[in-house]
């Protein structure tokens, strides 16, 4: 995805979290010259706001109202029971921004409701790692996005990593898959670092140790490999790594991710509906 039609954009951020600071530190470090300014709002914590500023060089403010006027994009990154609140309160403002939201849950439905006609709108699902321009980013655009804002749009998902259109329902299945699952892998790290230092590796050993298995693990998948064929390249039929995998079966482990994946799910749409 390419930006070389995108003018200089100023994009607000209505939220200050750490999906906020991973998205315009993506977009800072990659996407730099089509961007005129960076404004990151939030009421409460001035000192996390003053440490954005210092590390990033973006503008600050306490009332995101002051800078709708002036935003290209306004960038939704508020937990998804505060939207509709925000949303209505915005309204009045919005006078042809594209607005996105990075909430779980949400979907385009709420945001072209509560917003103006014609108003154009996205949801976008990355994770973390867009800080470090690697996420895997979902994203569906509402009825009146046009070329120009998907140009726009391009050049932010380019600037964080991967990205792939979906369907509103898709991005609702799929968030914890491309989401969340970051932390079940997260999960499992920390059980395997704790079992080397269980054989006396250093905690920063067991670390670099880990994170290398997974490093090259991943390359091995970005190649195109079936998981089901580079899983049975490593287990030889009676051998140590099938052992290992028994025990897996053995204690139902595709149960427990298939659930893990359904529970993300649902406690998402919860989350937009309260």
């Amino acid at each position: 995805m390419g930006g070389r039609s995108v003018r200089k954009q100023r994009i607000l951020f209505i939220g200050a979290g750490r999906m906020a600071e991973a998205i315009f530190a993506g977009v800072l470090r990659t996407q730099k010259d089509y961007i005129e300014e960076i404004v990151v709002a939030n009421r409460s914590d001035l000192a996390r706001l003053h440490a954005m500023r210092d590390q990033y060089g973006v503008s600050v403010t306490t009332d995101w109202r002051d800078a709708v006027a002036k935003a290209d994009v306004v960038l939704l990154a508020m937990p998804p029971q505060n939207h509709r609140d925000v949303l209505t309160q915005l309204a009045p403002y919005i006078k042809g921004q594209l607005v996105m939201t990075v909430a779980a849950g949400i979907g385009i439905g709420l945001l072209e409701e509560t917003l103006p006609a014609g108003t154009p709108v996205v949801w976008i699902m990355p994770n973390t790692a867009a800080g470090i321009g690697e996420s895997i980013t979902l994203f569906t655009c509402g009825r009146h996005v046009e070329d120009k804002q998907r140009d726009v749009l391009n050049m932010v998902l380019a600037g964080i990593g991967e990205a792939v259109e979906c369907t509103e329902q898709q991005v609702h299945d799929l968030t914890a898959i491309t989401g969340s699952a970051p932390a079940f892998l997260y999960r499992m790290v920390e059980e395997l670092e704790l079992s080397a230092q269980g054989y006396g590796m250093a905690p920063e050993t067991a670390r670099r140790m880990v994170a290398q298995m997974i490093y090259g693990s991943a390359a091995m998948l970005k190649t195109g490999a079936d998981p089901a064929d580079l899983r049975d390249s490593v287990t030889t039929p009676g051998g140590a790594t099938a052992a290992g995998l028994r025990v897996m079966d053995e204690r139902r482990f595709s149960e427990m991710m298939q659930g893990a994946v359904e529970a993300t799910n649902a406690r998402a749409r919860e989350m937009a509906n309260e």
